[in-house]
């Protein structure tokens, strides 16, 4: 694969493993309510100010982004408040516990549903709600049942199919307490058979809850069943992604039932109507337990084969996939969405000043000193937001560099006709490469997590110069590496240097040792290489060499720099030249 084939891999699968999907209706949907959000503003229309952020809060609801909904149901909520509108405060209401309880907060969620009830505008939604506050609050599941059961018999009477699956679907977890997994299997099954028509994306969440419930006993046939039937349901059939999410829970179920096999060419159907279809994210998925079951056959064959084709197909999937362009036109619209929130403010803002002022001057004065002192705390926050916008890019700008000189390894096997140390070399770097991704987002990470990337890195590298240098690592016992916490890849770098520009030009073997050391509070880390040195090394390097300007060393002081002022961490870097080599130390609060 070409070099700027693998930086479009880097620059899209960073996004995307940590990216939540959502859907062109969803996208759709919000960007038409900021537009009448917008317009309710201008016209100082509070009411519709309200109803465009409950709308907003539904399309996030709808699409299973609770934390969103949340968000701005909770917006809606103290419009309402503000307005008295005790109809609309009763709907929104019930709607931010839904969201509460859908995020397991469910104190938030009974106290919610409780408000709800106390301002209901009609006897069944008063006692709808007050059925939900005590169903969540009440430690008897007698009690919650009979909750349960009235809103059932209210959700039937007013033939609210949502409520009414719901309402069942409660029931199955009350039935499962009580450990009556007959009638929780049919409450599931009657709560599934009400929401497919109305709702499919809540039929999807109890067809897992019956899938969930097969599969804990041991019942993998039922469950296997129950997949297969959602996956002929036309809105799984219409809606590839779904269609891909089934397939591969249905793969999940085949691999607890120890049927590998099946689950391998299911999980291939899925990764085929991925790629076709322009699903990036749930391709990514199939791929990774794809390759854990070739792990576990130790079929490594496959699983370069599989990751080569989806590196070399991954541009092309990226440009097909539709989900990155939502994605960019949500973030927009909440951009804007929260920018016409701070225009607002700020125009009450001055109204407020300029009313203060006409009152007395000496008030307009405590005013203005206010105002400074928000302006000097929000610049403070946008400072302490840029640097770690900063240091988050300086992390990522890491991964290039790394893994340029990893290919040019795998090159170099490849160039020597080493076809078998190439493949050895590309699973080593698969795994090192997963586990740097997986911690990309974090400014620190536990240290064990951390030991087991650099003892993984300095494998690979001991696999390219096996003739050059041996390692060693020493990990003070006095160190708890489960709960201490480290920054990522900080160490990396140093130990890059020492192979690439010190113990690789040896004429004999060196040694280089990476040792841990606590000592008080500090953590000492002390990277020693034998190898020619630094002087040694600019000596060496040729004219192509000295016109480049290396980013690695460059990129890990200014993040120790970013770290430290975010952090307060004391993070001390030193280096310089011993009798026999190079020798770094690191010191660091814990």
């Amino acid at each position: 694969m070409k070099i700027s084939q693998f930086f479009i891999v880097l620059l899209f699968s960073t996004r995307l493993f940590f990216s939540q999907e959502k859907s062109r209706n969803t996208a759709e949907e919000v960007v038409s309510e900021s537009k009448m959000l917008k317009k309710a503003v201008d016209k100082k229309d509070e009411s519709a100010e309200a109803e465009s952020y409950f709308k907003i809060g539904e399309s996030y609801f709808n699409a299973s982004n609770f934390s969103k909904s949340e968000e701005y149901f909770l917006k809606s909520k103290n419009i309402y408040e503000k307005l008295n509108d005790k109809q609309n405060l009763e709907k929104v209401t019930r709607k931010l516990a839904q969201s509460q309880e859908s995020q397991n907060k469910l104190k938030a969620a009974a106290k919610n549903y409780e408000v709800a009830s106390n301002v209901g505008y009609s006897k069944s939604k008063k006692m709808q709600n007050s059925n939900d506050a005590s169903r969540l609050s009440s430690n008897s599941v007698v009690m919650r049942m009979d909750a349960i059961q009235n809103n059932i018999q209210i959700s039937e009477k007013e033939n609210n199919k949502e409520d009414l699956a719901a309402g069942y679907s409660q029931m199955a977890e009350a039935n499962l307490e009580v450990k009556n997994i007959p009638k929780a299997e049919a409450n599931l099954t009657t709560a599934y058979n009400i929401s497919k028509e109305e709702s499919p994306q809540q039929a999807l969440a109890i067809n897992q809850k019956l899938t969930d419930l097969y599969v804990v006993n041991k019942d993998f046939d039922k469950a296997i069943a129950v997949k297969k039937k959602v996956l002929k349901e036309d809105f799984v059939k219409e809606n590839s992604k779904k269609e891909v999410e089934q397939i591969q829970e249905l793969a999940d179920i085949y691999i607890k039932k120890d049927d590998p096999k099946e689950a391998i060419n299911l999980l291939k159907k899925s990764y085929g109507i991925a790629l076709e279809k322009g699903h990036t994210l749930e391709a990514q998925k199939s791929v990774k337990r794809l390759d854990s079951l070739y792990a576990i056959s130790q079929n490594i064959d496959e699983s370069v084969s599989l990751y080569r084709d989806f590196l070399g197909k991954l541009p092309d999937l990226v440009s097909k996939d539709k989900s990155l362009v939502d994605e960019k036109i949500l973030e927009d619209t909440e951009q804007r969405i929260s920018q016409l929130e701070q225009e607002k403010k700020l125009k009450d803002e001055l109204i407020r000043k300029k009313n203060l002022f006409n009152y007395s001057l000496i008030v307009a004065l405590i005013l203005l000193i206010g105002l400074i002192f928000f302006i000097f705390r929000t610049l403070k926050k946008v400072q302490i937001k840029n640097k770690k916008i900063a240091l988050q890019s300086l992390r990522r700008e890491m991964n290039p560099h790394f893994i340029f000189n990893s290919l040019n390894s795998v090159n170099h096997f490849i160039a020597t006709n080493n076809e078998l140390e190439a493949n050895q070399y590309l699973t080593r770097f698969s795994k090192l490469m997963r586990g740097v991704m997986e911690n990309s987002t974090e400014d620190f990470i536990p240290f064990q997590q951390e030991l087991d990337l650099l003892q993984n890195y300095l494998a690979l590298e001991k696999t390219r110069f096996a003739d050059k240098f041996d390692y060693e690592i020493e990990v003070d016992e006095n160190l708890n590496t489960q709960s201490l916490k480290v920054p990522g890849m900080l160490v990396q770098p140093f130990l890059e240097n020492s192979v690439w520009h010190g113990l690789r030009y040896k004429t004999t073997k060196g040694l280089l040792k990476l040792k841990f050391e606590k000592s008080a509070e500090d953590l000492k880390i002390t990277i020693e290489d034998n190898g020619i040195g630094i002087e040694e090394s600019k000596k060496q390097k040729t004219e192509h060499q000295k016109t480049r300007k290396g980013r690695g060393m460059k990129n890990t002081l200014e993040r120790i720099r970013l770290l430290n002022d975010l952090y307060r961490k004391e993070i001390s870097c030193s280096i310089k030249d011993s009798e026999n080599g190079v020798l770094v130390e690191i010191l660091m609060i814990i």
